[in-house]
């Protein structure tokens, strides 16, 4: 049987490697290449058409949800698995809706990663079990509107509401309207709260700086 190619992608080259020392150990495996970003990766995937990518969530230029996305586009029989340390449930199904076969957390151990690899070239999907309970869980909430998104995306830059209402151009009322849903939709107390909830699902990215 031939053995599976597999494309490391990773900002990290210290987990590139222990990636790749795990398939290299691997009899069916081996390491077709490396790439650094989500841009790489593509160029990667046209150049030796891999059969399964092990893609990281977010990395610099382009993450690992878009590159998934151009990546099953353009060559539909590659499978993804993406790894991440975030568990929230709307990362793992942004990165499903994209494409990936997998979606599985870096503190996943070695030999399950390896059983991944083999299983998704197979054509079946791995999903880590505490993120799959999330996605179940959360499967009959109500989804934040693209505006309380935009609102949220605020707060956790800081923003009052004021501030907020004249960037939105809507009124400090229609902000308060809008917190006031997101917290019943999130079941939080308060805006921090909601901001601290809204990260852990993947429902917004945490900003290292307001603007």
């Amino acid at each position: 049987m031939k053995p599976i190619s597999v494309l490391i992608v990773d900002d990290h080259p210290l987990f590139r490697q222990g990636v790749a020392g795990l398939v290299e150990d691997a009899a069916d495996m081996f390491v077709a290449g490396q790439a650094a970003t989500g841009r790489e990766a593509i160029a990667a995937c046209r150049d030796l058409q891999p059969d399964v990518v092990v893609m990281d969530l977010q990395m610099p230029a382009m993450g690992g949800v878009e590159a998934t996305a151009v990546l099953r586009s353009e060559a539909p029989n590659a499978r993804v698995i993406v790894l991440t340390t975030f568990e929230g449930d709307v990362h793992a199904s942004k990165a499903l809706n994209a494409g990936a076969a997998a979606f599985m957390l870096k503190s996943t151990a070695g030999d399950e990663l390896v059983d991944a690899i083999r299983a998704v070239h197979a054509g079946k999907r791995r999903i880590t079990p505490s993120v799959a309970v999330a996605i179940a869980s959360n499967l009959t909430s109500n989804a934040l509107s693209e505006r309380e998104v935009q609102v949220l995306e605020l707060v956790s830059r800081g923003k009052s509401n004021r501030l907020i209402g004249a960037q939105l151009a809507i009124s400090e009322d229609t902000v308060k309207a809008h917190l006031k849903s997101v917290f019943a939709k999130l079941q939080a107390n308060d805006r921090t709260h909601a901001v601290t909830l809204a990260i852990e699902r993947g429902i917004i990215e945490l900003h290292r700086h307001s603007d």
